[in-house]
């Protein structure tokens, strides 16, 4: 009786100190991190953290808060989403981890990405809450630093890849043609008087004579071409067409020498106008015109072609009637040459009178300008000249994304846009602004309406879908480019030697490109790569030389005397 008393009291005092125990802290080794050290992606840190609790481990009665913690080295830290987890014997409707047989478990943390995570390191904490007692055990580390490689994507473009102007139409030599025709009567060559003080004769010979004086024109050619109506014998129609020749020539050269022209005429001549004939028939109103049409593409000898035209019996009378007096003709036409003014000339004017020029040669001259203050000028005189005008708008927006004002950018482009909204360049640089600025979705649309763009499209809209963590899409979009952002997208994908070419590529490397290369280097454990790569980076940016500092892509150089060398 004794001895069960005994055994009885020892029993209950096991179960009071058994349910008044704390749990024990966890062994880190329970504990994995995917990836380890952590990536960034669209922005975010993602992992996915699985952990065991040991058998025998979890009370019955207890509820465990598993808070993941990203703390970073400048004593700031970050709490991802807890997770809850109960004891068999617990109310509620968090995961039930067993007593006796343990439990794994797996979580999903994320954190929006901001620098100072490049130095951090992943806890898990743990808060358990007991019988009404409550305590924390020690937390677990689960991942090292951060790799923020995808960051490095560039937002804000330059040259080729940079915002685009919508370009002038300026033309410095304009040709102006001037026609007449000499008609003449059937099988007949003289030149009629009634003929040569027409109207078109008289503008053709003041043409020549503004040519003659003007400072800036000159006459480029003045050509005859003779021609018979494609009716009666080839050998009469022949020697018609040519003698119409010689007598339009001998007209002109007359002509010519009354108003002192030392103009030199090309004249030729063409026995039967059948593509004039044509061009007539298919703007004419007459009977059966399509049959005859169809005759004209049927046949090829002209003999032909005429018998089977005349056994068209009701349509040929009108023919003869209304298309074959206008193919008895010599057609004169005179090509002049108007220059315009020069650049130094255009210069001038559109800092002194700028309501001198057109709005084409306002345009023009802010390209002959290196300075960006000359150029906003220039735009915004042609948006007070021309309000209407979307290039003076775009054009500024262009000035202002290259000088790095994105603000100023928008609102220009905005303007532009109000003007014409479906203006290819005009949405091409909108998005750039939006991409610069991370409003993604504006990006988005504004690229879709930018097909025909003068910019580069391919990798714009490249890199958003790799800001947005498409890479699947971005590569897709960025085939056949060579940028930095495009070897960036080839080294998330693991694709180095092809990221190792397209920065070979790049019109105009800067220190980014330098940077990329060191980091390809580094994950192909080429030493002399990253520390060439490296010291050139840092020699066109300082800053680089801090960031791979903490960068952990070169991680295992850290405590290199070379490497020390070129980040100090």
């Amino acid at each position: 009786m004794k001895k069960q008393l005994v055994f009885a009291l020892s029993l209950m005092v096991a179960v009071l100190f058994s349910s008044c125990k704390n749990l024990g802290d966890l062994d880190p080794s329970l504990f994995t991190s995917t990836p380890n050290p952590l990536e960034t992606k669209a922005g975010k840190v993602n992992a996915t953290i699985t952990g065991t609790f040991p058998v025998k481990y979890f009370q019955k009665n207890a509820v465990v808060t598993v808070t993941p913690v990203l703390r970073m080295s400048n004593g700031q830290s970050v709490k991802g989403t807890p997770s809850v987890f109960q004891g068999e014997k617990v109310v509620g409707n968090d995961k039930v981890i067993s007593y006796k047989a343990g439990g794994s478990y797996s979580m999903n943390v994320s954190f929006d990405y901001v620098p100072e995570m490049a130095v951090s390191e992943l806890y898990l904490e743990f808060d358990v809450v007991a019988k009404k007692k409550s305590y924390k055990l020690t937390p677990v580390k689960v991942a090292d630093g951060v790799i923020a490689t995808s960051e490095l994507a560039q937002k804000k473009f330059k040259g080729s890849t940079g915002a685009v102007i919508i370009k002038d139409q300026f033309v410095r030599d304009i040709m102006q043609m001037t026609e007449a025709d000499i008609l003449f009567l059937i099988q007949q060559s003289t030149v009629r008087g009634s003929e040569v003080k027409g109207e078109d004769i008289k503008a053709m010979t003041a043409k020549i004579i503004e040519a003659r004086d003007a400072m800036n024109k000159s006459v480029e050619s003045l050509q005859i071409s003779s021609y018979a109506s494609p009716d009666g014998a080839t050998d009469l129609n022949t020697q018609l067409a040519e003698r119409r020749q010689k007598e339009t020539e001998r007209f002109l050269n007359a002509e010519l020498k009354k108003i002192k022209s030392p103009l030199t005429v090309e004249s030729r001549f063409t026995p039967e106008d059948w593509d004039g004939f044509q061009k007539l028939m298919e703007k004419s109103n007459i009977q059966d015109k399509e049959l005859i049409l169809r005759v004209l593409s049927m046949y090829t000898d002209p003999e032909q072609r005429e018998r089977e035209i005349k056994n068209i019996s009701a349509a040929f009378k009108q023919i003869a009637d209304e298309i074959l007096p206008q193919l008895r003709r010599s057609q004169l036409k005179l090509l002049v040459k108007v220059t315009g003014k020069s650049d130094e000339e255009i210069a001038g004017l559109a800092k002194t009178n700028p309501s001198a020029l057109t709005v084409e040669e306002l345009l023009y001259a802010a390209t002959l300008t290196e300075k960006a203050d000359e150029k906003q000028a220039i735009h915004k005189k042609v948006a007070e000249l021309f309000p209407n005008e979307i290039r003076a708008y775009n054009n500024m927006g262009q000035v202002c994304y290259q000088m790095g004002n994105i603000d100023n950018a928008e609102k220009s482009f905005a303007k532009a846009l109000a003007i014409d909204p479906r203006n290819a360049d005009a949405n091409y640089n909108a998005g750039l602004v939006a991409l610069a600025k991370g409003d993604h979705s504006k990006a988005e649309t504004y690229f879709a309406n930018a097909a025909g763009t003068n910019g580069n499209l391919k990798n714009a809209f490249g890199t958003y879908y790799l800001a947005t963590g498409d890479y699947a899409k971005a590569k897709s979009s960025m085939l056949g480019v060579n940028t930095n952002n495009a070897a960036l997208l080839q080294i998330l994908n693991k694709e180095y030697n092809a990221a190792k070419n397209t920065l070979a590529s790049v019109e105009t490397p800067d220190a980014m490109t330098s940077y990329l290369a060191a980091v390809v280097a580094a994950r192909t454990n080429d030493k002399d790569g990253v520390y060439s790569n490296l010291k050139a980076a840092v020699a066109q940016k300082k800053e680089c030389a801090a960031k791979a500092a903490k960068d952990l892509e070169f991680a295992k150089y850290w405590n290199e005397s070379a490497f020390k060398a070129i980040v100090q």
